[in-house]
C-alpha cells in the first residue's frame, strides 16, 4: 500500500477555510490516500459532512463531542447537555462515519476545577463509547493529563476499536492500550518532543498510525500545521525503530485500514 492515512485531523478548522483546496491538493502531493476529519463540537457537524462530500474518498467524517468545550467567557468540560444536539445528527449520518470523534477526556488543570468536572466528561465518552459500539465505530479518543483514565475506561466500556491521537502519557500506560488492542497515532510534533520519542521507541509498530492534528501539532511551534507534514511523522518514526520509511508508510496505513475497515471502499491498493 503505498501512502500514508491521516487518522486524526481538523480539516473543518477556520485556519484552513480560505485555502483548503491547495492544503488537500499538497497533501495529495506528498502521499496522502486519505484524511479522517474529527469534530469536537455538533456546530461543526455539517462542514465536517459538506466537506467530505466535497473532496468524496479523500476526506472521512468522524463526528463526536470533544471533552473540552468553547464556554464564555473561557473553555470548559463538556456535560450531557454537549451531546443533546450531538446525537441526532450523529444518527443521521451514521453510515457514512468512519469514527465516532473526537472523545476522550481531557484532566488539564485548566478546564477541569473539581471532581464534577471529571465526572462530567467521563459521562459523555461513556455515552459516546456505547453509541460507537451500537453503530460498529471505532473511537478517535483524545486523552490529555489522563492517559491511565481514558484507557480504563474505554476498557470498562468494553470498546474494542480505539484510536489514541496524541497520547500524553507514560509508556508503560500506553502499552495497557497496546495490551487492550489500541492504536496511537503519532503527529509532526514527535521531532520536537521527548515524550512522543520514547513513546514510539516503545510502542510495536503494529499499534502505530500516523496523524497530524492540523492545525495543530506540527513540526514547528506557532506555525499552522498541514495534513502534508504527516512524513514529519513517518521519517521520525522510521528513525526510531530503524525500519525503512516504506515499511512505516505499508504498516501504518494497513493499521488505519484495520481500525477503520470503512476506508477500504475509497482506497484501493
Amino acid at each position: 500500500m503505498h501512502g500514508y492515512i491521516d487518522c486524526h485531523c481538523h480539516i473543518s478548522a477556520g485556519d484552513f477555510d480560505q485555502d483548503v483546496e491547495d492544503v488537500i491538493e499538497n497533501s495529495k502531493k506528498a502521499g496522502l490516500l486519505a484524511l479522517l476529519a474529527v469534530a469536537e463540537h455538533a456546530g461543526e457537524f455539517n462542514k465536517i459532512i459538506e466537506l467530505s462530500q466535497r473532496f468524496s474518498g479523500f476526506i472521512f467524517p468522524c463526528l463526536g463531542v470533544h471533552p473540552v468545550q468553547e464556554g464564555s467567557p473561557e473553555q470548559r468540560s463538556a456535560s450531557l447537555r454537549d451531546l443533546d444536539a450531538a446525537l441526532p445528527v450523529i444518527e443521521k449520518y451514521k453510515d457514512q462515519l468512519v469514527a465516532v470523534g473526537e472523545v476522550g477526556l481531557d484532566f488539564t488543570p485548566r478546564f477541569v476545577s473539581g471532581e464534577s468536572d471529571k465526572e462530567n466528561q467521563k459521562q459523555v465518552l461513556i455515552l459516546q463509547a456505547q453509541l460507537a459500539k451500537a453503530l460498529d465505530l471505532p473511537l478517535n479518543v483524545h486523552s490529555r493529563s489522563a492517559g491511565r483514565p481514558t484507557i480504563h475506561l474505554l476498557k470498562e466500556q468494553g470498546v474494542e476499536k480505539a484510536l489514541l491521537h496524541a497520547f500524553d502519557g507514560k509508556p508503560s500506560v500506553a502499552m495497557e492500550g497496546v495490551q487492550a488492542g489500541y492504536f496511537f497515532s503519532i503527529p509532526p510534533s514527535i521531532i520536537r518532543s521527548e515524550q512522543k520519542q520514547k513513546l514510539v521507541k516503545q510502542l510495536p509498530l503494529e499499534n502505530i498510525c500516523l496523524e497530524t492534528d492540523s492545525p495543530a501539532l506540527g513540526p514547528e511551534k506557532q506555525v499552522r500545521n498541514e495534513p502534508q507534514n504527516i512524513c514529519n511523522s513517518a521519517e521520525y518514526i522510521s528513525k526510531i525503530k530503524g525500519v525503512s520509511l516504506e515499511k512505516v508508510m505499508e504498516v501504518t496505513t494497513q493499521n488505519a485500514l484495520r481500525l477503520f475497515p470503512k476506508l477500504k471502499s475509497a482506497i484501493r491498493p
